[in-house]
């Protein structure tokens, strides 16, 4: 089945990875991928909000990812990555940083080859998948950044800036 909402023929996603697993993230919503650095803890923060940082007098929180996602909490390494993402949720448009494990590189895939999270036949977590792809003889997770947190996250977050 294919996934729907995608209209380009190709379309440009940063590649990034969590343990074994390979996710991606439009291009168009990637401002920048920084090392990891330093992050302020907040108190009384969801378990997966890191904290915040500063990028160029800009004050972003930060998500784990691991622990959004699920995963086992994790180290930070070299090839940790903070991916800065800017995109619209209502009428705004929120700024946020994503940690994770490593950042591959940028892949182009044709939206024919893209398909639908998969029905598995139980309940699961898809909501926040737009799409999955074939990329490196794997696949590709594509998040629906909009699908990824509840309103209630995106109010807190909001509360943050």
């Amino acid at each position: 089945m294919k996934a729907a909402g995608l209209d380009a023929l190709t379309h440009s996603y940063v590649t990034l990875g969590i343990d074994q697993d390979v996710f991606a993230v439009s291009v168009t919503l990637v401002r920048e991928i920084l090392d990891c650095q330093t992050i302020a803890r907040l108190p009384h923060a969801p378990p997966y909000l890191l904290g915040i940082i500063d990028v160029r007098g800009l004050t972003v929180p930060v998500i784990d990812l691991r622990r959004k996602l699920g995963f086992a909490q994790g180290e930070s390494t070299f090839a940790s990555r903070i991916l800065v993402l800017e995109f619209p949720v209502r009428e705004r448009r929120i700024v946020l940083g994503l940690q994770c494990d490593r950042v591959f590189d940028v892949a182009e895939l044709a939206t024919v080859d893209l398909e639908s999270a998969p029905d598995v036949g139980v309940a699961w977590k898809s909501e926040y998948i737009r799409a999955i792809g074939r990329w490196r003889n794997g696949f590709v997770i594509i998040f629906d950044m909009e699908r990824l947190f509840t309103s209630d996250e995106f109010a807190y977050l909001d509360g943050l800036l």
